[in-house]
């Protein structure tokens, strides 16, 4: 993570939490070092955002402090809060999308007109999804991270009258279809693009070696494939 977005993060953190913070919860919601946190504090205060507080002790942001105003419709903001709650109505299973998807909303609020975040409280939007089908030995994050790396990826798949084959990938992206999770990548094996469902990859294996083509086009190329079949939901 870049320094900038750290930064910001912090701000976040402080906005969710509220009260004191101490340097200890940062570097573990960071995943960085206390002395990483140190220095990141010695900035933010040295660019005039109002927080407080000393390293042994903790930390407090100045409630009042505010970014300038996004000027956003009434129905832009429930655009985002409903696209919001859906990611978490998804995520049940993958903290990493579920606390995004909190924190997403929470940095928008922070940077909306007065008239604006007073709407968003009072927006009243329902989501809710049976249970999703399992993920096998896999983490939604882990495979994200896989994913933008462009690392090839050994599999051990079964098909739905429980064969099992062997198949190298890459990966580059992944569905949300119905209550199912999919990989969608190019099979070596099948020299195509397929679509694996998490449930049946029973060994999933990162490989030190990318994907000669980049991910990018290969999805586009997937979804020009599938939408000239009618699948228009596709996005």
């Amino acid at each position: 993570m870049r320094r900038a977005d750290r930064l910001l993060q912090i701000i976040q953190i402080f906005r969710r939490r509220g009260g004191i913070v101490t340097a200890g919860q940062l570097a573990d919601d960071l995943e960085v070092s206390v002395r990483t946190i140190y220095r990141d504090m010695v900035a933010l205060m040295a660019s005039g955002v109002p927080i407080t507080g000393e390293a042994s002790v903790g930390y407090v942001l100045d409630k009042s402090y505010d970014l300038p105003p996004l000027m956003l419709t009434i129905e832009e903001v429930e655009a985002l809060v409903l696209g919001a709650k859906l990611v978490g109505a998804f995520s049940q299973d993958d903290p990493q999308m579920l606390l995004a998807a909190g924190d997403a909303l929470a940095k928008i609020e922070a940077v909306l007109s007065p008239e604006r975040k007073q709407q968003m409280g009072q927006i009243n939007l329902i989501t809710g999804l049976p249970e999703m089908v399992g993920l096998g030995p896999i983490t939604l994050g882990s495979l994200r991270r896989t994913i933008r790396n462009g690392f090839k990826v050994h599999i051990g798949y079964e098909d739905g009258k429980g064969a099992i084959s062997e198949r190298t990938i890459w990966p580059m992206g992944i569905g949300y279809f119905g209550l199912v999770r999919m990989l969608i990548a190019w099979c070596e094996l099948r020299e195509d693009i397929r679509v694996f469902r998490l449930d049946r990859i029973k060994t999933f294996e990162e490989l030190q070696s990318r994907a000669p083509h980049t991910r990018q086009k290969l999805y586009r190329d997937y979804i020009k494939q599938e939408k000239s079949k009618g699948m228009r939901a596709l996005t």
